[in-house]
């Protein structure tokens, strides 16, 4: 049995969010740094939701640095979004392999998530949700981004696998 950590003022918890997961516009300003270089900025982005997952955040192809972004021939698929595809970020001397993924079809619940991208934050100097620098969703697999603005316990810790 999970126990929700208590939700403090101004924020929500992620023991809220439905599921299946679901995808919302998001006006917040989305933004990520690497070697002094902006690798994408937005406050068009989209977010998913997901029960025990902290929010996964996309930004519009028009939102991301030109030339950043790589082809990787890493595929998965999400049983709510669709096929996914992966991507390379080359942000000056760095090269992170299959840091990003993209739905070229999603389902068409998830269509407004067409070939926006979404990435995981822990490679990266900086990824930040309306200026607070988020932290990486545990575990490595999930590429949630947690602020203070959402309450856990976060599924990708250890012993989180069935959740």
């Amino acid at each position: 049995m999970i126990t929700p950590d208590a939700v403090k003022p101004g924020q929500e918890s992620v023991w809220d969010y439905p599921r299946p997961a679901i995808v919302e516009p998001c006006p917040l300003h989305l933004r990520i740094m690497h070697q002094g270089l902006v690798i994408a900025e937005t406050r068009a982005g989209f977010r998913t939701l997901e029960t025990s997952h902290p929010p996964s955040y996309y930004f519009p192809p028009d939102a991301i640095a030109p030339g950043v972004l790589q082809p990787n021939a890493a595929r998965s698929m999400c049983e709510w979004k669709g096929a996914a595809d992966y991507l390379d970020v080359v942000a000056g001397k760095d090269r992170f392999s299959a840091i990003a993924w993209r739905y070229r079809r999603p389902t068409p619940a998830f269509a407004m998530l067409r070939d926006c991208v979404a990435f995981y934050a822990a490679p990266f100097d900086g990824c930040y949700v309306d200026g607070e620098k988020v932290v990486p969703q545990p575990g490595g697999f999930y590429g949630g981004w947690i602020t203070s603005r959402v309450a856990g316990p976060f599924k990708g810790v250890a012993g989180s696998r069935f959740w």
